[in-house]
């Protein structure tokens, strides 16, 4: 069974696991879950108000996506201040109250850090430019004087997450690097002061109360020597599945050894969860050894279709992978930067049947806000109120990184659906008054009543969420199916109903079930026996 924040103790490394091992954490955009004050745009004390329904959800911990002090060039990751709250979302009284009230409620929180990059409005970054080449400062980034006759070619060929190089060039001739947009200079890891600064970063939120952090980029923080060319284009296509100059560095590992002394130092579990794209789940569980980071998203498992075979891979890959370093395997099926996958799935019935098929799995599972009511992806934005970055680059990129934080609907028949009382930063469809937390409370068909009962019976039985493997059994093709100690979950991604005898009673279905021997297709089940 799950640890609750009542229960919890210090867990020396290496000892008895702790309360994250099997933890289902749930994501909240800072801008997209509720407002408070009128403005349209989210806040801390509108998370605040709504604590309790994440603890009556059922889910043990908070992620908050960033809040710190920010001119907003990408959302919030593009941070100015890494100890100050941007005022669109609150103060520091505000996080301290979020914190205070949340583990009042036996929820813990979990916060995001940026230390890949940071904004161009950050005092270092601000004051290099100031001081010119050569400059203490600038060592702390990476500058580098430009190529050809007269500097006029970027150092190198990288090329921008969001498109196009991943140099800007400077007033004074010299150029600066970033994976990501121009107002997000990366940090320069080798040099002592990033180290030095961000270990006390860490501190500060940690003496704030924090339980943890959800560490962006995590495999972007140490580039190879000598910045060498890639020598490909089109280098967006390799991400994720490739050897890259600027990712999944062995060095960074020595920097998580570092913070897992820092966290270590606190009581209570404080766990670093690792951001990390990887070319494979081996080297994503390296940053989950023993003295490392607790955590790893499992993005291999959220690119996974909706397939029986190429899930059970995944599956088994994962759990394969995290047993020999003794980590846990997450789970994810949606977050802040993906399309919601009630759309990738191309349907609400296999989102819920993924979802079900998710929480029976041995590990951490995370939720997206919004999930739980069975959101999908708004995918007809209008140009004019767009604001990733991605959607403004000239590469192919369609910018619907929008389309899944469009804000919650809470209550109501018409927008802002009780996001608050002055609109919402996005525009929310008409058809969302249908998919509100209070139509669908009460409502035993409801995506939200499906994940407050599957999050309840997963409490409540030790074999949900427990352990580092899973028990196969034969089952018909396009169906998964497995046992976890009294439980059996099976999933039929096929469009078809099958027929599989001897099975048990339903305890949870994700769709209807007439006969506990045939599973519909596109519908999980969890069988007790």
């Amino acid at each position: 069974m799950t640890q609750h924040l009542a229960d919890a103790l210090p867990t020396p490394t290496g000892t008895q696991p702790g309360w994250w091992r099997d933890a289902v954490i749930y994501q909240v955009y800072p801008r997209s879950f509720a407002d408070s004050n009128g403005d349209g745009m989210g806040d801390l004390e509108g998370i605040r108000s709504r604590l309790p329904y994440l603890r009556d959800l059922g889910v043990d911990a908070v992620w908050l996506s960033p809040f710190y002090a920010s001119p907003q060039a990408d959302a919030g990751y593009d941070v100015a201040d890494y100890r100050a709250i941007d005022p669109m979302f609150g103060t520091l009284h505000d996080a301290d109250a979020v914190i205070r009230e949340a583990h009042g409620l036996g929820l813990r929180i979990i916060v995001d850090l940026v230390p890949n990059h940071c904004s161009d409005q950050h005092e270092w970054f601000k004051q290099a430019l100031r001081e010119g080449p050569g400059t203490p400062l600038r060592e702390r980034f990476h500058f580098r004087p430009g190529k050809g006759e007269s500097g006029e070619l970027p150092p190198n060929d990288w090329e921008s997450i969001f498109g196009g190089p991943a140099w800007t060039r400077v007033e004074d001739g010299e150029w600066y690097l970033h994976l990501f947009a121009p107002e997000q200079p990366d940090f320069n890891w080798e040099h002592p002061a990033v180290q030095d600064e961000f270990r006390s970063v860490l501190r500060f939120w940690l003496d704030l109360g924090v339980d943890g952090f959800r560490i962006d980029v995590a495999h972007g923080l140490v580039k190879a020597a000598g910045l060498p060319d890639l020598g490909r284009d089109e280098q967006l296509k390799l991400l994720g599945n490739q050897v890259l100059p600027f990712f999944d560095q062995d060095g960074v590992h020595e920097i998580y050894r570092k913070w897992r002394t820092v966290l270590d130092e606190y009581a209570g579990d404080r766990i670093g969860v690792a951001e990390a794209w990887a070319p494979n789940v081996e080297r994503t569980a390296l940053y989950v050894r023993h003295d490392e980071l607790h955590q790893a998203f499992n993005f291999h498992y959220l690119t996974t279709g909706w397939d029986a075979a190429a899930l059970r891979a995944t599956i088994d890959a994962s759990l394969d992978a995290m047993r020999p370093v003794g980590a846990p395997t997450t789970w994810v099926l949606s977050n802040h930067d993906v399309v919601r996958h009630r759309t990738r799935f191309g349907s609400l019935a296999r989102a819920r049947a993924a979802a079900l098929l998710m929480l029976a799995l041995p590990g951490s599972a995370y939720v997206y806000q919004g999930e739980e009511l069975g959101l999908p992806e708004v995918t007809d934005l209008p140009d004019e109120v767009r604001q990733d970055p991605s959607f403004f680059k000239a590469n192919g990129q369609d910018g619907l990184r929008d389309g899944c934080r469009v804000p919650l609907p809470w209550s109501g028949d018409a927008a802002p659906y009780g996001f608050g009382t002055g609109g919402s930063w996005l525009p929310q469809p008409a058809e969302w008054a249908g998919l509100s937390v209070e139509a669908q409370t009460g409502d035993p068909e409801s995506t939200l009543e499906l994940y407050r009962t599957a999050l309840r019976i997963r409490r409540e039985h030790a074999d949900l969420g427990a352990g580092d493997a899973v028990e196969w059994l034969d089952a018909p093709e396009g169906v998964l199916m497995f046992r976890r100690g009294g439980f059996v979950c099976a999933a039929n991604t096929t469009g078809d109903a099958v027929r599989i005898p001897g099975a048990g009673a339903v305890l949870l279905a994700s769709g209807p079930v007439v006969d506990p021997e045939v599973l519909p297709g596109d519908t999980a089940v969890w069988w007790q026996g």
